[in-house]
């Protein structure tokens, strides 16, 4: 799908997932294990980096109506006209590999990373209420972050202390860091001071796991374990995927010249 897009739509932002691809086997085994624990539907938060990947491999999203999107389709409703293509949301529903029917939602989000994080948190407790009866194991708030914004952005420590607050808790959240080791063009020592930039899971005690981007199977495994603690304790837990960005921040981004070393 990468290679085809760097093909066709040469020099436009895509936003490749390329270095972090594990990604994808991983978010597979979080519905279907997920759906095997009771989970009948997915609110997923994400920023732009491999964002694409995931609408046409996890959610199904056409691969014709990307394209298009690249092409600049025109839109039917005027008010998201002119939107770019790794902001919009999707939702749908999808059979597992064990039968289970599930709904799957992305939602939206703009430019500001993490901004999107408190707004899946609000959107599942409001469906928790809505539609299963309270019941938070029915429904799974899941967030991507970027290693630099996780250890960066203000709202991510506000977002994580609403974890066991009687009026904004979902059941607990799981949190997957694509951990590329760069941001932006910014190396991670001079990024953060803290250690890992998953030590804001110690504010709430949170367990992390930190996984071999390029062990497919162990990150698969690692979400296993994510769900079952999840379902089990109805707490936070955090993945560190620890992997590498191929290409530049995005495809106008030459690393060479702005991180040559890395």
């Amino acid at each position: 799908f990468e290679s085809f897009l760097n093909t066709k739509f040469v020099g436009q932002k895509r936003f490749s997932i390329e270095g972090a691809e594990s990604l994808i086997p991983g978010l597979d085994e979080v519905i279907n294990h997920g759906a095997r624990h009771g989970v009948k539907e997915f609110v997923l938060g994400m920023a732009h980096r491999g964002r694409l990947n995931v609408l046409t491999n996890v959610f199904g999203k056409p691969r014709e109506q990307i394209f298009s999107e690249f092409e600049g389709k025109a839109f039917a409703d005027v008010t998201i006209e002119g939107d770019v293509k790794y902001h919009l949301g999707y939702t749908t529903t999808q059979k597992t590999i064990d039968g289970h029917s599930v709904k799957m939602n992305i939602a939206p989000n703009p430019s500001h990373l993490e901004a999107v994080d408190p707004v899946v948190e609000g959107i599942t407790r409001a469906k928790i209420n809505k539609d299963y009866n309270s019941d938070g194991n029915k429904v799974l708030p899941i967030l991507i972050h970027g290693d630099a914004a996780i250890a960066a952005q203000g709202v991510v420590y506000e977002t994580v202390q609403m974890e066991t607050l009687d009026g904004y808790k979902t059941g607990g959240t799981l949190h997957i860091v694509i951990n590329n080791q760069v941001g932006f063009t910014t190396n991670y020592k001079d990024a953060r001071s803290s250690t890992y930039c998953t030590d804001i899971a110690k504010v709430i005690l949170a367990p992390v796991l930190h996984v071999n981007g390029d062990d497919s199977e162990a990150l698969v495994h690692a979400m296993r374990l994510a769900i079952e603690y999840r379902q089990r304790f109805e707490r936070d837990i955090f993945i560190d995927l620890l992997c590498y960005r191929k290409y530049g921040h995005n495809e106008g981004d030459e690393p060479r010249f702005t991180q040559p070393l890395l």
